[in-house]
């Protein structure tokens, strides 16, 4: 069967009561989102969905035909209505006397602009000619892999006529374009009972008069392919039955761990990127199958799949019965270099004569079998993605090859969808990269205040944050705070105790499984007590020691350890104190074990420097607000020292300071920044006083 799931038919969603009093553009809205609310249907970014509707011209005040239709690069799961681009549909058909023929049908791309409808700034997309000339007033276009298994069999018309009879018409491939557009106007004008037509390897299309009409034929549709698939696949072996059995859930995520963070080493040559895991029935289905390596080696068949993954995935020399992952490791090298080859023959072999310059030759999808699948792009969301696509490609695959034979798109269409023009110019509006895009740090003490302000500023620049802290409770809302602003793709968490030297490799084993690697380590966890020497107690002291040094020398250990395999360099931050640097009455064993970490980042410097891992330090002073080693003892202790109050002790510290300021969290953050960041390229061994000015911790 398609999908492992007990029901595989789609679930109508339209809800009548919803859509009571909604316009014709919201009801386009409505169906766009519970459309993509289903990944079955089509995957994100995947698929478009228009109405044509009548509008007031702003100018004339008259009713103009309107068309409504997802705007370029849009996701029709989470579109709102400005994602929507608006066009005349008496321009759009004027079009047609512009047309120079298929040689020129890029051309037309420019043309949209002009016939825009009140100024809307969505820019539309390569498709909208697809939706213009349909002559209904609803049109669906979606990738489910279950139509898509039908459209990618050598068979697909045949296969077609099989399941839907006259209902659905079969069109040849075409890339998408004006030219589609108008072949799919004559197919509707000859065929006016037709509900939709199957693109070979390509989608779906559906018309209606009406938005629920169109709706319910979509899904309709593409739960009779399922019914259809399902019946004459359900006793048939996927791919070719299994070949090799996959390892349990843990000794997977194992194995993951160590290949994600040398394979992202080899990929990240021209950007950092970031790394996704997915070892889901249907991949381990896959990765462990007969027929995995022909199958991959053929390509995928959906544009909007070898868009989002390359025409075909790095199949990872593992045997996972040899249990010898070293000679994987070390064998890797070849592979990846062996497929850049190869991707760059491609490109050599298909590339026109004004084709954009060879991307990054290197793959996005890594099969591993026994493991799963590995994929690796710019940002988390991508490679999440982009594992997404490819599973869809496995259920293509899994459809096709049961009742058939499965068939790749030509690779010289490949290639011209890979490399249009149009294709290109959309990368080239792509926003400039924010400053850590690519970029993953571990925060230990990330559930404290300066921790969570540091992984909130790494954030915001684009980072990926794995978030460490021994209290879980405290982790679970630090972590909750993080992803409400910043989505769940970027933000993860790891009960760590940095004194525990098995927890501490669990969290940067499971930080490489989830994101790839690390090229940030925010050194932060604390503690902080105070008693004149005669009553500090050896507990105290080792409790001191054991947290702000040792937990210190082992997340950083660990940190070289995973920074050398991926050998792209990284960054080390300890966030020490001024006491390191500048004696505190009653804090001794506190004030020793500072003095100690600021020592051993220099110690670390000196051996980070020839792999490029730089170390720095932050030394805080009196940061209260937010800080949790001053809640409790700590806070009394102090003030106790100093012979004030709780209230009164941040004022204390304030007119202490050269600067008469207060630090914050936020301050911490931003030296954190800093030294994470490439304006501190060429520093390392530094320390950076954020204490509002005190004379005693001047370094000099």
């Amino acid at each position: 069967m398609l999908k492992s799931v007990d029901n595989p038919l789609l679930e109508n969603r339209w809800d009548a009561q919803a859509v009571l009093g909604m316009s014709e553009s919201e009801l386009l809205l409505y169906r766009s989102n519970i459309l993509g609310s289903d990944k079955r249907v089509t995957n994100y970014g995947g698929g478009n969905t228009s109405a044509k509707v009548m509008e007031t011209d702003p100018l004339t005040g008259e009713q103009v035909e309107v068309l409504w239709v997802k705007g370029s690069g849009g996701d029709i799961g989470s579109i709102k209505m400005d994602g929507f681009a608006t066009l005349y549909m008496d321009k759009l058909r004027a079009l047609k006397s512009l047309y120079r023929g298929v040689a020129f049908e890029d051309e037309m791309v420019g043309y949209l602009p002009h016939c825009t409808f009140r100024l809307n700034p969505r820019a539309a997309s390569i498709d909208t000619p697809l939706h213009a000339y349909v002559p209904r007033k609803h049109v669906d276009h979606v990738h489910a892999d279950a139509i898509i298994a039908i459209a990618a069999s050598k068979t697909s018309r045949a296969l077609t006529q099989e399941i839907f009879g006259d209902r659905i018409g079969w069109l040849p491939w075409k890339r998408p374009g004006y030219e589609l557009g108008l072949w799919l106007e004559e197919f509707c004008l000859e065929n006016p009972e037709a509900d939709g037509v199957v693109l070979e390897s390509h989608g779906l299309f559906t018309w209606a008069d009406t938005a629920k009409d169109c709706y319910d034929t979509t899904i309709d549709v593409i739960n009779r392919a399922t019914e259809w698939l399902h019946a004459r696949t359900a006793r048939v072996p996927a791919f070719g039955g299994p070949r090799h059995e996959a390892l349990p859930a843990a000794e997977r995520r194992a194995v993951a761990a160590r290949l994600m963070p040398a394979i992202r080493g080899f990929v990240s040559g021209n950007q950092h990127m970031v790394g996704h895991f997915n070892d889901s029935p249907a991949v381990l289905d896959f990765v462990n199958a007969q027929d995995m390596e022909p199958l991959a080696a053929l390509g995928t068949s959906c544009p909007d799949h070898f868009l989002r993954t390359k025409i075909r995935p790095l199949v990872v020399n593992f045997d996972h019965a040899s249990g010898d992952l070293d000679g994987v490791l070390d064998g890797l090298p070849a592979q990846v270099e062996a497929y850049r080859k190869d991707y760059s023959a491609y490109y050599a072999r298909c590339k026109h004569d004004d084709s954009p310059a060879l991307r990054d030759p290197n793959a996005v999808v890594y099969l591993v079998p026994g493991v799963g699948m590995i994929t690796f792009a710019r940002d988390k969301a991508t490679a999440r993605i982009s594992g997404e696509f490819y599973v869809n490609a496995i259920n293509v695959m899994r459809g096709a090859s049961a009742v058939g034979e499965y068939q790749g798109l030509p690779e010289q269409e490949a290639f011209d969808i890979e490399y249009w023009l149009l294709e290109e110019a959309k990368l080239q509006r792509m926003p400039k990269p924010r400053s850590l895009a690519g970029r993953v740090a571990l925060v230990t003490g990330g559930a404290g205040g300066i921790g969570a302000a540091t992984a909130e500023r790494y954030l915001a620049e684009g980072a990926c944050v794995m978030l460490a802290d021994i209290n879980a409770d405290n982790l679970e809302r630090a972590q909750a705070s993080l992803v409400q602003r910043h989505g769940t793709d970027v933000v993860r968490s790891v009960v760590m105790d940095v004194t525990d030297e098995e927890a501490v490799a669990r969290a940067f084993a499971e930080t490489a499984v989830e994101f790839g690697g690390v090229d940030i380590l925010v050194s932060n966890a604390g503690i902080a007590s105070s008693a004149p020497v005669e009553e500090t107690t050896l507990a105290m002291w080792n409790r001191n020691m054991d947290i702000l040094g040792t937990g210190y020398f082992l997340v950083s250990r660990e940190a070289f350890k995973l920074m050398r395999v991926q050998d792209m360099g990284g960054a080390i931050v300890f966030v020490a104190s001024k006491n390191g640097l500048a004696a505190s009455p009653n804090a001794s064993a506190y004030c020793t074990a500072k003095a100690a970490e600021i020592h051993l980042a220099r110690c670390l410097a000196l051996e980070g420097a020839e792999a490029g891992i730089r170390v720095n330090v932050v030394n805080p002073d009196a940061v209260l607000r937010g800080s949790k080693i001053w809640e409790g003892e700590w806070l009394d202790q102090r003030a106790t020292t100093y012979g004030t109050d709780k209230e009164g002790l941040e004022e204390m510290y304030r007119q202490r300071s050269m600067l008469k300021r207060s630090v914050l969290p936020e301050d911490i953050a931003e030296a954190c920044y800093f030294f994470a960041a490439d304006t501190s390229a060429k520093s390392t061994g530094n320390i950076l006083n954020v204490d509002a000015g005190n004379v005693q911790a001047f370094t000099r």
